[in-house]
C-alpha cells in the first residue's frame, strides 16, 4: 500500500489517479491530515499553502529507482505551462524528492490543479523513469478537450495545449484532434437541444466474464424473472414516450449485459414495444449488442432485423482459445466467426467487433493472430479496448494469485491495432479511458466511413440528453449551458423490479423544469 497524505482535502481523485498510473501494481490510499496512517510513513505528502504547493516523495522504503543524492534548481525558474507561468524549486536529498510550486494569485482552481498535476508528474517521472502517453490526463474523456477547443483554437494551438498543459505525447494529442474533428462531422445532424437518445439495459449474460464489472447477472439464475423485468422496462419506456413526446429521438442503444441472452419471443416483446412507442423515422441509429456468440441464433437475428435494428456487435475479444477459456467466454473463436457470417446472411451491413488488449497471458503475436482473423472477416467497425482491471471483477483477485506480469499491453500493440484498422479502411472516431487500464492506454473505436456508432460519440462527448432505462443505468440531462445532471437506477434486478415506480419518479424529478 502506498499512502498519500494531504494537509487538506483537495484534488484527491486527480492525485490518486495520477499516482496509480505510475504505480499500477500498488494499492493507493489518499488520507487527509486528520486521518490515521496506522503507523505507516506516507510515500507522498502534499501540502497546500496560501501561495504554494509542496510535494514530497519519500521513497526510502519503496521499490523504485533511487533519486540522485541532490538536485537543485534556483528558486524562481520560469517554466511555461501553456496557461500561466509559475516559479518552481526542486531539490532532493538521499531518498527524498521535493518540489515546491509557487502559485500566482489570479490562478483559477482548474489552473492550480494543472500546476499540481504537472509538478507531481515531473517528480514521479524522474523517480520511476516513466513517461505516460497521456501525460497528466486521468479523466475518461481526453478527446472532449479537443472537441470543445475546435470552436476557438487552431489545430496547432490545440496540439500545443495537450503537450504543454497536460504533458501528453504528440501522438495522443494528434489522435484526440483527429477524433474530435470526426465527431463534429458525424454529429452535425444531431438535435442537441430538442432531441435525446435512449439507452435500454439488459443486465443478463450467459455467464460472467473474468474481467467484467458491469451490471450483469447469469441468465440461468433469472429465467423466471425476465418477463417481469421486461414489464418494468416497458413502464420506463412508456414514461419516456410521454415525457419526451415533443423531442426528437436520434438514437437507440440496447446494451447490457448481453441483450441477445433474451429468447426470440422476449426480444420480440421488447422491440415491438420500443417501435410502437417512438417515431422510428427520426432514429438515425438503432443498435443492439449481440455481443457473445453463445447467445446468437438465426431466429434472434431475424427478430432484430424485423424491427429495423441497424447496427449490432459480435464481439470475440480475442481469437485465442486458451484466453477465451481463461476469461470465462464459453463460445470458441470458431463460434464467433460462424455468428458473424450468420449476421451477414441475415442482412446486417453494420457489424462491430470488440477486442481487448492486455488480456492475461496474451503476447503481441497472439494479438496479431486475432487481428488477422478479424481482417479476413471485414467487420464495419472495430473497438479496441485496453483491459481495465476493475476492483469488483474476478480478474482483480486472479491477478493477486498469479501475478500482474501476466498482463501485457503497450504502445506497440495499440499502434499495431491502429495499423490493421486503417488497413481495413477504418478511421478512429471515438475514444475513452478507464481507471487502471493496462499500459495506461485507451479504448478507441474505428469504423468505415458512414458506419460510426453515433451513440458511442454522444455518451462520450456528453452533448445530448440520454434517457436510460433498466437496472444499473444512468440517465444524463444535458442543459443548454453544458451543465449535466444525473439520476441512476438501482443495480440489483430484484430491487429494480420492486422499486420501478421510484426509478421513474427519479426521472420525473430530474426533468421537472
Amino acid at each position: 500500500m502506498k499512502y498519500i497524505k494531504l494537509n487538506e482535502a483537495n484534488f484527491e481523485y486527480d492525485i490518486h489517479s495520477l499516482v496509480k498510473a505510475f504505480y499500477p501494481r500498488e494499492d493507493i490510499k489518499v488520507v487527509v491530515e486528520e486521518e490515521k496512517l496506522e503507523g505507516n510513513i506516507p510515500f507522498l505528502s502534499i501540502e497546500y499553502g496560501q501561495d504554494e504547493i509542496t510535494i514530497v516523495v519519500d521513497d526510502s522504503s519503496q521499490n523504485v529507482k533511487e533519486a540522485s543524492t541532490k538536485k537543485e534548481v534556483p528558486m524562481g525558474k520560469e517554466v511555461s505551462m501553456g496557461m500561466k507561468t509559475f516559479g518552481e524549486q526542486e531539490s532532493g536529498i538521499d531518498n527524498k524528492n521535493e518540489k515546491v510550486i509557487s502559485l500566482e494569485k489570479e490562478l483559477s482552481r482548474a489552473e492550480i490543479k494543472n500546476c499540481l498535476k504537472q509538478g507531481l508528474y515531473s517528480l514521479l517521472s524522474d523517480i520511476t523513469g516513466k513517461k505516460l502517453p497521456w501525460g497528466t490526463l486521468t479523466g475518461i474523456r481526453p478527446t472532449k478537450l479537443a472537441y470543445q477547443m475546435l470552436e476557438e483554437k487552431t489545430e496547432p494551438e490545440i496540439l500545443n495545449h495537450y503537450k504543454d498543459v497536460y504533458l501528453s505525447s504528440e501522438e495522443k494529442a494528434k489522435l484526440s484532434i483527429e477524433i474530435a474533428k470526426k465527431e463534429k462531422e458525424i454529429l452535425s445532424g444531431i438535435h442537441y437541444q430538442d432531441g435525446y437518445s435512449l439507452y435500454i439495459g439488459i443486465p443478463f449474460c450467459p455467464s460472467t466474464c473474468l474481467y467484467c464489472s458491469f451490471t450483469s447477472f447469469p441468465i440461468v439464475s433469472w429465467k423466471k424473472k425476465v418477463q417481469e423485468y421486461l414489464d418494468c422496462l416497458i413502464k420506463e419506456i412508456e414514461y419516456t414516450k410521454e415525457a419526451f413526446a415533443d423531442k426528437v429521438l436520434d438514437s437507440i442503444y440496447i446494451g447490457g449485459g448481453t441483450p441477445t441472452t433474451l429468447e426470440p419471443e422476449e426480444l420480440d416483446f421488447l422491440l415491438s414495444h420500443v417501435c410502437t412507442a417512438f417515431d422510428m423515422d427520426s432514429v438515425k441509429e438503432f443498435t443492439v449488442e449481440a455481443g457473445r456468440a453463445d447467445s446468437i441464433t438465426r431466429e434472434k437475428l431475424e427478430v432484430l432485423k424485423k424491427y429495423g435494428v441497424t447496427r449490432i456487435s459480435v464481439n470475440p475479444q480475442t481469437m485465442k482459445e486458451e484466453t477465451l477459456h481463461f476469461i470465462g467466454r464459453k463460445a470458441t473463436a470458431a463460434a464467433t466467426i460462424e455468428a458473424f457470417h450468420l449476421a451477414r446472411e441475415v442482412g446486417f451491413d453494420n457489424i462491430n467487433m470488440d477486442l481487448i488488449m492486455g488480456l492475461p497471458g496474451e503476447t503481441k503475436e497472439d494479438v496479431m493472430h486475432t487481428l488477422e482473423v478479424v481482417k479476413e472477416l471485414a467487420p464495419d467497425s472495430l473497438t479496441i479496448h485496453s483491459l481495465a482491471i476493475k476492483r469488483a471483477s474476478a480478474l482483480a483477485q486472479k491477478i493477486h494469485q498469479v501475478g500482474y506480469d501476466m498482463l501485457h499491453n503497450s504502445e506497440d500493440i495499440m499502434e499495431m491495432c491502429e495499423y490493421y484498422a486503417r488497413q481495413m479502411g477504418m478511421h478512429p472516431y471515438y475514444l475513452y479511458r478507464q481507471k487502471n487500464m493496462s499500459g495506461n492506454m485507451e479504448n478507441v473505436g474505428y469504423a468505415l466511413p458512414g458506419k460510426e456508432g453515433i451513440y458511442n460519440i454522444l455518451i462520450m462527448e456528453e452533448v445530448q440528453t440520454i434517457i436510460a432505462c433498466g437496472a444499473g443505468t444512468v440517465t444524463k440531462r444535458v442543459y443548454g449551458d453544458g451543465r449535466i445532471e444525473r439520476c441512476d437506477n438501482v443495480k440489483d434486478v430484484a430491487l429494480y423490479i420492486s422499486k420501478i415506480e421510484e426509478m421513474i419518479d427519479r426521472k420525473r424529478q430530474l426533468f421537472k423544469d
